[in-house]
């Protein structure tokens, strides 16, 4: 396993297994598969509806909770000082933890400064190992960065090589903000597991296009945390740490970004109204 050092000092897993579209009866068996293949950081939210399970699966894995790294999210609902500060208690009540190492706002919208408020208080007390973002663009990060106490440690964003997120991995790099992926696989659109250079890579290393997508996002200094419900395939996305792509792979890799999200934009009117009425 490889790790980053997060802007204060906390060591991360720069690969991770998300739990996202996981459904709550199957979470607590994949949690316990991920940490039997090897995986120690578990990404989860109060969106995703399975917590508990993410807990369960900690308290019967047999591995030691501080060799396991636990990242969670504050859902749009939850904004603002006092509910963030209430749902906090509730996340580490479902993880059965008596601290979280990652939490993150989960989208830019409603009362995310009393949110971040009641974060830093929780980070201040110990309950949490560092703190940051989720969806933040550019110009709604910096803004945060500009007047928090504490700077975000994480922005987790769509990225992946169809929408690599270069000029804002720029601006985390400036203001010392880890850049984290969410579907580094784009969950599979444009047919991401057949792409010929991806393929016509992967043949070089014996490596299957997923795990040289994964390799790729690793070695341009992205967290990844790919999903999967199948043990043979967390294995799979768990083996890219044994090879190293070339700068010559690395180049018609980068050449397939796109800029464009494949899944929405948080510029466009229809979709903030989509995801600010979720939090309502």
């Amino acid at each position: 396993m490889e790790y980053v050092t997060l802007n204060n000092g906390v060591c991360m897993p720069i690969l991770g297994y998300g739990v996202y579209q996981v459904t709550p009866e199957e979470t607590e068996r994949c949690v316990l598969d991920a940490i039997d293949v090897g995986y120690r950081h578990i990404d989860t939210a109060q969106a995703y509806h399975n917590e508990e399970g993410v807990g369960n699966a900690i308290q019967k894995c047999g591995v030691p909770r501080s060799e396991l790294f636990l990242t969670t999210k504050v859902w749009i609902s939850n904004a603002g000082y006092e509910k963030a500060k209430a749902s906090i208690a509730e996340s580490l009540k479902k993880l059965q933890t008596d601290y979280i190492d990652l939490l993150l706002i989960h989208q830019p919208f409603n009362d995310y400064y009393g949110t971040y408020r009641a974060m830093e208080e929780a980070y201040e007390q110990g309950l949490l190992r560092a703190i940051g973002v989720s969806n933040f663009y550019p110009d709604r990060l910096i803004d945060l960065c500009q007047f928090v106490q504490v700077t975000p440690a994480v922005n987790q964003v769509e990225t992946h090589v169809f929408q690599q997120q270069q000029e804002a991995h720029g601006i985390m790099k400036k203001y010392g903000v880890q850049h984290e992926s969410w579907g580094p696989f784009a969950e599979g659109r444009k047919d991401f597991f057949r792409d010929p250079v991806l393929n016509a890579v992967g043949k070089k290393y014996h490596k299957s296009a997923a795990q040289v997508a994964l390799r790729y996002l690793i070695q341009n200094d992205v967290m990844v945390i790919p999903k999967s419900t199948h043990k043979e395939r967390m294995v799979e996305n768990f083996q890219v740490f044994d090879f190293a792509l070339s700068e010559e792979d690395m180049e018609a890799i980068r050449a397939l970004d796109e800029g464009q999200s494949l899944f929405f934009s948080h510029y466009d009117p229809k979709t903030v109204e989509f995801l600010t009425g979720l939090g309502r």
